[in-house]
């Protein structure tokens, strides 16, 4: 009898055969002809089924809303009957979030139809065993599949707990072979060019996911772990859709507490504020525009001639303040640009002084 399936089984699973023979033996003494034990039997099994439904839709919830890098996992294929000992082990390649969803998508499908079946064949068949091997077996079966495991009695879906016992690409065997969705074996010098490339992906995708999750969470965003990711290798990456870099990102974020430092170590780095987006703005541009006083007080005493640079729309950063009614800003950029106009006029002056003795 159909109930909820077990598209990936945990590590040490029990044989179920030990539960499931003697509860089939039992359900086939019961009396199908009694209305009490039928009622009985539709309590039981509709009150188990309920809980079943509600642990895979949040296992469900869970898998569709888990985050963090994506990685590259290579999942074995699951156990065949009768299966020749000496056959190599066969892996297919996934990605660790996708597969985590794939899973927990074919939970709530197979529960779904189990039920449905169950209930159908009980109806219009009158067929009651399958109500009372399913009020048992189905926890059984739900609690063997290795998402509600890792979820209910591990640490959730964290890849270094390998709930699925699968394998990076270093760690691999030479009698291991990788199939593609048609199970055609993955040469070896082709699956080394597909993962280099996979990882390579993965780390810049992780990082450009990191730069727009700190603007999104504007004021509330942890600056120490966004710094911490910003290496020298990344510390002027442009963001693929509008050339955003870091420095744009801690500009505009510098109400935020910490967020002059963060801008001060990544220029320490070699993190240059003179790039310019998607609008042709700098970082002093994206300072002049959200109101960012510190940004942009910090900006200009490492880089004045960040005030000299004109968008694509011919504005200067002042501009852009005076433009968005930043009066804070605006005001500390005229008074320090006159200053410092004031300071090369003077020291001009002076030269020419000496000149003349």
């Amino acid at each position: 009898m159909a109930g909820p399936t077990n598209p990936a089984a945990p590590k040490g699973g029990f044989n179920k055969l030990f539960v499931m023979v003697p509860v089939m033996l039992a359900a086939r003494k019961l009396d199908a002809e009694d209305p009490t034990t039928i009622q009985y039997l539709r309590i039981a099994y509709g009150s188990m089924q309920t809980i079943c439904v509600l642990v895979v839709l949040y296992t469900f919830m869970k898998a569709s809303s888990l985050k963090g890098e994506d990685s590259t996992v290579f999942v074995p294929a699951p156990p065949t009957p009768f299966a020749d000992p000496s056959t190599k082990k066969k892996y297919t390649q996934a990605q660790y979030r996708a597969h985590v969803l794939s899973t927990a998508r074919s939970l709530l499908g197979s529960t779904l139809f189990g039920i449905c079946m169950t209930v159908g064949l009980h109806i219009y068949k009158g067929m009651s065993m399958g109500l009372a091997i399913q009020t048992i077996m189905g926890p059984f079966n739900l609690f063997e599949n290795s998402l509600v495991k890792a979820l209910f009695m591990g640490n959730g879906f964290s890849p270094a707990d390998r709930i699925f016992d699968e394998k990076k690409f270093e760690e691999l065997a030479d009698d291991d072979e990788v199939v593609d969705d048609n199970g055609n074996v993955i040469q070896r010098q082709e699956l080394l060019a597909i993962a280099g490339v996979a990882k390579k992906q993965s780390a810049t995708d992780a990082f450009e996911e990191l730069m727009l999750d700190t603007w999104d969470a504007a004021n509330e965003a942890d600056l120490k772990k966004f710094v911490k990711a910003v290496t020298e290798k990344n510390c002027n990456y442009r963001t693929k859709e509008s050339g955003w870099t870091p420095l744009m990102i801690l500009s505009g974020l510098a109400s935020s507490d910490g967020a002059v430092d963060a801008i001060k170590s990544v220029i320490k780095i070699g993190g240059n504020p003179s790039i310019t987006d998607g609008e042709g703005w700098n970082s002093l541009h994206w300072a002049a525009f959200h109101g960012s006083l510190s940004a942009a007080k910090a900006l200009y005493e490492i880089d004045a001639t960040l005030s000299d640079v004109v968008d694509k729309e011919g504005k200067l950063p002042l501009e852009i303040a005076k433009q968005e009614d930043n009066k804070d800003v605006a005001k500390y950029l005229e008074e320090a640009i006159a200053s410092t106009a004031a300071a090369t006029k003077t020291d001009d002056d002076d030269e020419g002084v000496r000149k003349r003795k």
